[in-house]
C-alpha cells in the first residue's frame, strides 16, 4: 500500500505552516526524511481486525545533527499513526531527551504545526514513589530497618537522621499537595539508596488492592496513557514492556509506531537489559536472613488462604538453595583466582562462553532449587494478593500490605537467580549463538564477593523476535547509525531486517567551515608511553591561544598522565573529567569563555557523544587515539571468539567498524550549528599508516583535510 494523497497532503501542509510560524526554511535533509518516513508507515497495510499484513514496516534514518530529525520524524508519523488507529510510542535513550520532547519539541509543533494530537510522558515504575513503603518508614523507623538489615543486608544501609528528614519532607510535599510523587519532579538529587527504598518494582506492587491506590502516581500516569495519541518513553521502559510481553505498560506492540530517537543505543540497551547477573555471597546471606525473618512473616500473615501451607515448605526450599551455592563456592573462587590483574581487569571470562561440567552440573541443581523456590514464593504471593481482594480474611490489612511487597521482592531475586543458573546449566548447542559468560569481583562491605553474569553477544534475535516482528511500524534513527558507510554493524547488532528501508539524509552543515588535521608529528597510538608524551608535547602548540577546545581520550590513565605532564600555567585552563560532575564541568567552561578566558576540557568517551558545545564554546577537538573498544570487555571479547569461529576477522568487522562510529561521533562535537567552525587534529597516525587506517578516515564526514603537515 502506498502513502495515499489526503495523508501526504496533511503532512506537506503541517510542514508548511510549522516552517512558516517559526519563520523556517526548509532544509533538504529535514524534507527528504520526512518523505522516507511517511512513505514507509504510510505503506503498512491493515486488515479488517486492524492486524498490520506484508513486511516493510520498518525505516531506519541516519541523519546528522542540524537536520531538525525530530520535527521530521512528529511531522511524518503523527498523522499516519492517527489514519491507522495506532499509537506513536516516541522512545529515546534518555530521560533528559524525553523531557526535551513532552516539555518543548511536541508542544511547539501542536502550536504551530495544525495538527490536532495530545501527548504524554511515560515513565517507569522506579521513577515514581510508592506512598506505602514511605508511610511505613515513617510510621516505624526502627520496624523499617530491622526490616532491611534482614532482607536486604547486602543491598541497604541503615536508615540515618539525614535520610528520614528526605522522607518526611516528601510526606509534607505531598500533603501540601507540592509533589506528586515522580522523582524526576523532587526538588533536590536524591542518592540512589535512599530512593530504592521508596519506590517499587511490579513484584513488590500490590496494585489496585493498595489501600494507598487513589493517590499512587504510577497509576494514575499508566491509567491515562491509552487516552494519548503520543507517548514519550526511553528504550529502557519499552525493552521492560516487551520483557512483560508488550502492553503491560505502553500499549500493545501490534497497535503501536514506535520512533527509536538516538537508536544507535538501543542494541547496548537491550543487552543490558537482557543479561543475568548475582552475587554469590550475597545471595548465601539473603537466603540465611530469609529464612531468619519468615518465622516473623508467617506469625502475622498467618491464615491468609493457604499461606501456611506454602510457607511450611520454605524452610526446606531455602536449605537446598543455601546447599548448593556452597557447593559452586570452591569451584567460582578457585577460576577467580586465575585472574591475571584484579586491580587492572577484576574479571574472568569463560572462553568461548564454555563452563566447567563440574559447574554446569551444580548450576542445573542451583536451576532446579531456585525454580522450587521461586515457584513456592509465587503461590505465597498469590494467597496474600487474595486475602488482600477478600472481605472475609481475619489478617488485618495493614499486615498483608507490609508483607506482600517483600515476598514479591523475594520472588524477583529468586527469578533472577533462576535465570543466571539456568543459562549456566544451558549445554551448548552446535550452530546455536553462544553466551557471554564470566565472574566479575565486587566489593562487598570491605570484602570480596563473586558476581556471576551472563549475557548474549548479541541482542538482534531477541529484539526480532520481541519487536521486530510484533510492532505494526518502527522508524530507528539517530547521527551515527552506519559504520564505514554501511548499515551492516546495526544489522547485526540490533537485528533490523534486511527489506528494512534504509535511508542516510545528508546535513545542513558545511563541512568545509571545519579542518580535519593529522599532524606530522602525531605518533603510532599503540606504543602508549610514546605516544602520551606526545601529546604533552604537541598540546601547547596545538592549543596554542584558543581560548576553547575539548580534549578527548580513550583510557582515564593517559587522560591525566597528560594532565600531570603539562606545565602548571597549562593545568590551570583544563577542567578535567572527574573532577567535578558533567554538567558541571560544561556550566564552568561556558561562564569561563563567556568571561573571555581559556576553558580546555579533558573528557573520555562520555564526552564524544551528546555534549552540545555551539560557537565559541568550542573550536578546537583533539582526539588522542581511534577509539578502538576496551580489549576486556567480556560481551566484546566472546562476540570476537565467534566471529573467528565462523572464519571471520573481529578486527574487521568488528572492532574497526565500531571505531568508526565512535569516530564520527567525537568529530561531532565540533559543528553544532550551521554558522560553527573550527579544527579537528587527530594524534594517532595508524589513520596513515594502516590499512583500516583508509577506510576509517572515508567514514568521516566531508572536512577539508590537512593529513600529514606542519
Amino acid at each position: 500500500m502506498a502513502l495515499n494523497a489526503d495523508l501526504k497532503k496533511t503532512i506537506q501542509t503541517a510542514y508548511s505552516q510549522f516552517l512558516e510560524a517559526r519563520e523556517l526554511k526548509p532544509r533538504y535533509g529535514q524534507k527528504l526524511m520526512i518523505a522516507e518516513i511517511a512513505r514507509t508507515l504510510g505503506g503498512i497495510a491493515l486488515d479488517d481486525e486492524g492486524v498490520r499484513v506484508g513486511e516493510q514496516h520498518i525505516c531506519v534514518v541516519e541523519a546528522g545533527t542540524g537536520t531538525g530529525k525530530t520535527v521530521a520524524y512528529l511531522l511524518a508519523a503523527i498523522p499516519v499513526a492517527k489514519a491507522l488507529g495506532k499509537k506513536l510510542v516516541v522512545s529515546t535513550a534518555t530521560v533528559a531527551l524525553q523531557e526535551q520532547i513532552v516539555y518543548k519539541d511536541l508542544p511547539d509543533l501542536k502550536r504551530q504545526s495544525g495538527l490536532n494530537f495530545n501527548f504524554a510522558l511515560a515513565k517507569g515504575r522506579g521513577r515514581y514513589l510508592c506512598l506505602s513503603k514511605l508511610d511505613r518508614i515513617l510510621t516505624d523507623v526502627d520496624a523499617a530497618n530491622a526490616s532491611d538489615q534482614a532482607l536486604y543486608e547486602d543491598e541497604y544501609p541503615q536508615i540515618d537522621e539525614q535520610a528520614l528528614t528526605i522522607y518526611q519532607s516528601m510526606m509534607d510535599a505531598l500533603a501540601a499537595n507540592k509533589w506528586a510523587g515522580d522523582k524526576d519532579e523532587w526538588h533536590d538529587e536524591i542518592e540512589p539508596q535512599v530512593w530504592s527504598r521508596v519506590t517499587t518494582d511490579h513484584r513488590q506492587c500490590t496494585g489496585r488492592r493498595c489501600s494507598n491506590v487513589a493517590s499512587c502516581s504510577f497509576i494514575k500516569s499508566r491509567d491515562s496513557l491509552g487516552s494519548f495519541d503520543v507517548i514519550v518513553a526511553n528504550h529502557d521502559l519499552v525493552l521492560a514492556d516487551l520483557a512483560l510481553g508488550g502492553g503491560a505498560i505502553l500499549p500493545e506492540p501490534a497497535d503501536t509506531l514506535y520512533i527509536f530517537d538516538e537508536g544507535h543505543h538501543l542494541p547496548d540497551k537491550a543487552l543490558n537489559h537482557f543479561a543475568e547477573h548475582s552475587r554469590l555471597i550475597g545471595t548465601m546471606k539473603w537466603v540465611e536472613q530469609t529464612n531468619k525473618v519468615q518465622g516473623a512473616m508467617l506469625g502475622e500473615i498467618s491464615g491468609a488462604g493457604n499461606i501456611d501451607r506454602f510457607a511450611e515448605q520454605l524452610p526446606s526450599a531455602l536449605h537446598e538453595v543455601k546447599r548448593n551455592l556452597e557447593l559452586a563456592y570452591p569451584m567460582i573462587t578457585q577460576l577467580a583466582e586465575r585472574i591475571e590483574d584484579p586491580e587492572r581487569s577484576p574479571r574472568y571470562r569463560f572462553e568461548q562462553g564454555l563452563v566447567p561440567e563440574a559447574l554446569r552440573d551444580v548450576s542445573l541443581e542451583l536451576k532446579h532449587t531456585f525454580e522450587r523456590l521461586a515457584e513456592l514464593l509465587g503461590k505465597m504471593n498469590r494467597e496474600v494478593e487474595e486475602a488482600l481482594e477478600s472481605s472475609h480474611c481475619d489478617v488485618p490489612k495493614v499486615d498483608l500490605e507490609t508483607w506482600f511487597p517483600q515476598i514479591g521482592l523475594w520472588q524477583s531475586r529468586a527469578e533472577a537467580n533462576l535465570a543466571l543458573w539456568a543459562s549456566y546449566a544451558e549445554p551448548e548447542q552446535a550452530g546455536a549463538l553462544p553466551k557471554a559468560r564470566w565472574i566479575t569481583l565486587v566489593d562487598f562491605g570491605g570484602s570480596i564477593d563473586y558476581e556471576i553474569c551472563s549475557s548474549p553477544i548479541l541482542a538482534a534475535r531477541t529484539l526480532e523476535y520481541s519487536l521486530w516482528r510484533r510492532c505494526c511500524g518502527a522508524v530507528v534513527t539517530s547521527a551515527t547509525l552506519t559504520a564505514l558507510g554501511k548499515f551492516d554493524r546495526l544489522k547485526m547488532r540490533a537485528g533490523t531486517p534486511d527489506d528494512a528501508h534504509y535511508a542516510v539524509v545528508p546535513s545542513p552543515f558545511d563541512f568545509n567551515q571545519a579542518v580535519l588535521r593529522i599532524p606530522k608529528a602525531a605518533q603510532d597510538a599503540s606504543d602508549s608511553v610514546n605516544h602520551t608524551l606526545a601529546m604533552i608535547d604537541a598540546l601547547p602548540d596545538l592549543l596554542g591561544a584558543q581560548n576553547a577546545a575539548l580534549v578527548l581520550f580513550a583510557s582515564r590513565r593517559q587522560m591525566l598522565d597528560v594532565y600531570d605532564g603539562l606545565p602548571l600555567a597549562w593545568r590551570e585552563r583544563i577542567l578535567m573529567q572527574g573532577d567535578k560532575s558533567k554538567q558541571e564541568m560544561l556550566t564552568t567552561h561556558k561562564q569561563r569563555i563567556d568571561a573571555g578566558e581559556a576553558s580546555v576540557l579533558f573528557g573520555l568517551a562520555s564526552f564524544a557523544e551528546g555534549v552540545d558545545l555551539p560557537g565559541g564554546y568550542c573550536q578546537h577537538v583533539i582526539i588522542a587515539k581511534i577509539p578502538f573498544a576496551v580489549p576486556d570487555d567480556p560481551v566484546e571479547a566472546s562476540l570476537s571468539e565467534w566471529i573467528e569461529a565462523r572464519g571471520g576477522n573481529p578486527f574487521m568487522e568488528i572492532t574497526v567498524p565500531d571505531a568508526s562510529l565512535k569516530l564520527v561521533q567525537a568529530c561531532g562535537r565540533l559543528l553544532r550549528t550551521e554558522k560553527d567552525s573550527g579544527v579537528i587534529t587527530l594524534l594517532d597516525n595508524r589513520l596513515l599508516t594502516r590499512r583500516y587506517g583508509k577506510a576509517i578516515l572515508n567514514s568521516l564526514p566531508p572536512f577539508r583535510r590537512e593529513l600529514g603537515g606542519r
